[in-house]
C-alpha cells in the first residue's frame, strides 16, 4: 500500500469520527428559494414568530417597571459612593501620610548589584541606559 493511498484512506477515518458540533437552529432566518411573494411570506411568518417567542420569554420572567427600576440603578450608585468613596480617601491618606516613597540609596551600589555576563552593546558597555553619571564619568575617561 502507498503512502498516498494510507493518508487519504486515514483522513477518510478522522472526518468520520469528527463530532459535530454544528447546534441545530431553532429560528430559520432565510427563507428558502421560491417566488416573490412565497419569501415575503416566509419573511414575514419568521418574523411573526419571532415576536411570538419573544412576548413568551417575557410572560415567563416579567420585568419590572421603569420606576422599580431607577429605583434599584440610584440604590446600587449610593452603595457604591458609600463603599467606594471611604475606600478611596483611606488609601490616598496612607500614601500620602503613612507610606514612604522609597528610593534608589545614594552612593555606589554593592557588587552583587552589578553582575553581569557580558557588557551592554553601547558605547558605554558597563554603564546602565539611564545612569547618566556613570554615562559621564565613561565619556570623561573616554576623551
Amino acid at each position: 500500500m502507498s503512502l498516498v493511498v494510507a493518508r487519504n484512506i486515514a483522513r477518510g477515518l478522522a472526518v468520520r469520527r469528527a463530532p459535530v458540533f454544528a447546534a441545530r437552529r431553532s429560528v430559520q432566518t432565510v427563507p428558502k428559494l421560491g417566488t416573490e411573494a412565497e419569501m415575503e411570506a416566509q419573511a414575514v411568518e419568521q418574523i411573526r414568530a419571532r415576536i411570538a417567542y419573544q412576548k413568551e420569554l417575557m410572560a415567563a420572567k416579567p420585568h419590572k417597571s421603569f420606576d422599580e427600576e431607577w429605583e434599584e440603578l440610584w440604590t446600587w450608585i449610593k452603595i457604591s459612593i458609600y463603599v467606594c468613596g471611604p475606600v478611596v480617601i483611606f488609601g490616598i491618606f496612607k500614601d500620602l501620610v503613612i507610606e514612604e516613597h522609597h528610593h534608589r540609596p545614594d552612593g555606589p551600589l554593592p557588587e552583587y548589584m552589578k553582575i553581569r555576563s557580558k557588557e551592554f552593546p553601547w558605547e558605554c558597555g558597563d554603564c546602565d541606559l539611564m545612569d547618566l553619571s556613570c554615562w559621564k564619568k565613561c565619556r570623561a575617561e573616554k576623551k
